[in-house]
């Protein structure tokens, strides 16, 4: 389960009849040949589930008969797409800025989708994944947010982006070892099968002035993604709320199904039942929570294992550590030195 239970934007599904039709194909034909009520996507306010979007995207590569299909639609993407989250982008003053606001504002897009980085050296590396770390994205949705990202910098700075390093999670799919559309996309080869899906850069974009930057305009659009974000939260499941409410409490405190109750108003019966109505528990998303958030001060580097148990407020490290295993499988060191180990830069 992730902290943000909502599903996608219909607009999602925009850049991929965007690229259909660039590619000369009739966007009933393929509603039709995918099982789609057309009417769909006039609802602009419509949601669907990820699963969903991920399906419509094979379909699309299927029918197009396109072993590159995200790839390929990653550089048709425009701001205009991304919509509020796009414009907060466009008129951001600087690359930093702008993917800042990109993480604030995505769940208007893509609930339960990250873009996290770090500055290591001289390094920026960007690091795409999905809150809920279990689950995989499928390559064509993988491989279109990478380019997209890389498109959206490029557009935003001005100038091509030099990427020193590309990783994914997924196989290379043409078994010949061609790798040209690749470099076309992203001008150098990709390291397939790795633990994460990333992009390295230098850090200098983060400076970088953003070409359309106007805050005026930023003002107006950071005011309706807000908003936008806003009324998303207040309609979200509860047990989305619940699980919201304790990832904001870390590591001030670990709220108590008593403290919960409280905070949403309700009696510790009706919060109950109401998880039980969304078959999941107290317990199950206090579990997750933590351990969602154990991965990513891990992925960071820059806390020791007894910080994370600390601030996970663990009663000591062994019961941390212990925790982490059964969830994953391997100790926290372990986890971090596999992680250590798949980081290590490829050969120039």
């Amino acid at each position: 389960m992730s902290n943000y239970n909502h599903g996608v934007s219909i607009s999602m599904l925009y850049p991929i009849m965007k690229t259909l039709v660039n590619k000369g194909y009739e966007s009933d034909a393929f509603f039709e040949y995918a099982g789609l009520d057309p009417a769909m996507i006039q609802n602009p306010e419509a949601r669907i589930p990820v699963e969903e979007l991920e399906r419509i995207m094979q379909h699309a590569a299927r029918y197009s008969d396109d072993l590159y299909f995200g790839l390929n639609q990653g550089q048709l993407l425009d701001f205009a797409d991304l919509g509020l989250p796009g414009y907060v982008m466009m008129h951001s003053k600087t690359i930093g800025d702008a993917l800042a606001a990109y993480q604030r504002y995505n769940i208007i897009l893509y609930s339960g989708f990250n873009l996290s980085w770090e500055v290591r050296g001289e390094d920026l590396i960007l690091q795409l994944s999905l809150q809920n770390s279990e689950k995989q994205m499928s390559r064509h949705c993988v491989e279109d947010m990478a380019v997209s990202m890389v498109y959206l910098i490029s557009k935003l700075a001005n100038r091509r982006v030099e990427l020193k390093e590309v990783r994914f999670g997924h196989q290379a799919p043409d078994a010949s070892g061609d790798l040209s559309p690749y470099v076309g996309r992203f001008g150098i080869e990709p390291r397939f099968g790795d633990t994460r899906t990333l992009l390295r850069m230098h850090k200098d974009i983060l400076d970088q002035p953003v070409l359309y930057s106007d805050a005026r305009m930023l003002k107006v659009f950071e005011t309706m993604a807000q908003e936008s974000k806003d009324e998303l939260h207040s309609s979200q499941p509860f047990s989305g709320k619940v699980s919201r409410w304790m990832t904001e409490s870390l590591p001030t405190f670990f709220p108590t199904l008593q403290h919960t109750a409280e905070h949403l108003g309700v009696s510790i019966r009706t919060l109950q039942s109401r998880l039980r109505e969304e078959n999941t528990t107290y317990h199950e998303i206090s579990v997750q929570v933590r351990k969602e958030l154990a991965l990513r001060y891990l992925q960071k580097g820059t806390y020791s294992v007894g910080d994370i148990a600390y601030a996970l407020h663990f009663s000591e490290q062994s019961a941390f550590q212990n925790a982490f295993k059964k969830w994953t499988g391997q100790t926290p060191g372990q986890y971090r030195a596999n992680l250590k180990r798949h980081m290590q830069p490829g050969p120039e």
